[in-house]
């Protein structure tokens, strides 16, 4: 299926609610099963929660969890502490060609069973659950902050806790101050100084109900579209926190840069277009980059240029991003450069009209590109990967304006 996207003009002064954060989701439902006195409300209704939802509940032998490389992570570490569990854990062609060695070693060396099925250091995998009695690991700081969490969403189970120590500058240190946050919030004791990370034992926390935070990077979307659009345009988005815990939060003072403003009120936010962006752009985006994307094509489309470092973990996300981003914006007329680490960006005067934009399997590419309608006509194809984290995210742009037509080959339907 693909989306064809006529130029629009969004609709002024607009109020939607966005489904829980993905992050936040995937964490709380894997604690959930372990503490089952956990009540939560506003969970993701994305793909890649509803498939952590369903591997948590199977009690089949084999688990296909397709794209979703959260849950990839996050079951590894959940089926080796799952004593006398056998599970194979597999995905999509994708997933396995995405690493997951370093999470596998650390697991193995803290005393988990695990072998791979096919090529080593990939999925699938064959995890023989059991207690780890063991309590201290050390990791490369660098690597994704997924493989750190996963360690410690199990650590309040095993025996000992566990104490993670740190070689090198942490990247993506937002995402593992979430996780222990929301350890905090549950009553499980931990600490996080320097260097070094740890959690202590937890059998049992008391009851509660959780409401969970809706999804800041699902909302950097449409802090692109207010910022293409006329000054004075609002935009009113629920449920989100002054003090988030999403490391993706900062994509408001990242948009502050483009001339748009956020404000607070209760549990919303109000998005104001008020001021022109900046002449070029720089940020390193080592601790957020899902925004990444969409920063890039904002700027693009604002006609401003920029330089995005702190990038090297896009490589191993569901797509080669950083290429994907450079094939993507030449097509639509950008002048980019990238390397392992940066992309740098030429300030853009046209925009190519009608440009079918690929989309890798990756539902950032499909959501960050399609704000350019508000500029321009624009095709996005295999346009379904959205439901990966946004189920609703073609609905929400018609009723904010757009003019989206669904084409599925042998028909098409305007929304």
């Amino acid at each position: 299926m693909k989306v064809i996207l006529e130029q629009s003009s969004l609709i002024n002064n607009q109020s939607l609610k966005i489904s829980g954060s993905k992050s936040q989701t995937n964490r709380l439902l894997l604690l959930q099963k372990l503490y089952s006195n956990i009540d939560l409300q506003n969970i993701s209704d994305a793909d890649d929660s509803r498939v952590m939802q369903t591997a948590l509940n199977s009690v089949e032998t084999i688990i296909d969890i397709h794209h979703a490389g959260t849950a990839m992570r996050f079951l590894t570490a959940y089926f080796a502490v799952q004593s006398g569990r056998v599970v194979e854990l597999t995905g999509s062609s994708r997933m396995k060609d995405r690493p997951i060695s370093i999470l596998v070693d650390a697991l193995t060396h803290l005393g988990a069973t695990i072998e791979y099925l096919e090529k080593p250091g990939f999925p699938p995998l064959r995890i023989t659950g059991k207690k780890l009695d063991k309590f201290s690991v050390s990791l490369p700081a660098d690597i994704s902050s997924q493989y750190i969490s996963a360690l410690l969403l199990i650590a309040p189970q095993m025996e000992n806790g566990l104490e993670i120590i740190f070689e090198g500058m942490i990247t993506s240190q937002p995402y593992i101050e979430m996780t222990l946050a929301v350890l905090t919030q549950m009553g499980i004791p931990n600490s996080f100084i320097g260097n070094r990370v740890q959690v202590l034992p937890q059998p049992k926390v008391s009851s509660q109900n959780i409401v969970i935070e809706s999804d800041w990077s699902s909302a950097s979307y449409f802090y692109t579209m207010v910022a293409f659009s006329p000054k004075g345009t609002k935009l009113h988005l629920s449920h989100f926190q002054k003090n988030s815990l999403q490391g993706d939060s900062k994509v408001a003072e990242y948009f502050r840069c483009f001339g748009v403003e956020t404000l607070y009120e209760n549990t919303s936010i109000t998005l104001i277009k008020q001021g022109e962006p900046v002449l070029h752009f720089e940020a390193n985006f080592i601790a957020t980059p899902d925004l990444a994307q969409t920063i890039a094509v904002a700027c693009f489309g604002l006609g401003i240029s920029c330089q995005l470092t702190g990038l090297h973990t896009l490589k191993i996300k569901e797509t080669d991003r950083l290429r994907a981003l450079q094939v993507e914006l030449q097509k639509l007329g950008a002048e980019l450069l990238i390397t392992e680490n940066s992309l740098n960006l030429k300030s853009a005067v046209l925009i190519n009209s009608n440009t079918a934009i690929d989309t890798y399997q990756d539902h950032r590419m499909a959501m960050a590109f399609a704000p350019l309608a508000l500029k321009t006509n624009l095709i996005i194809n295999d346009a379904t990967v959205v439901t990966k984290s946004f189920i609703h995210f073609w609905e929400n742009l018609q009723s904010l304006g757009f003019l989206v037509t669904i084409d599925h080959g042998n028909s098409r339907s305007r929304k």
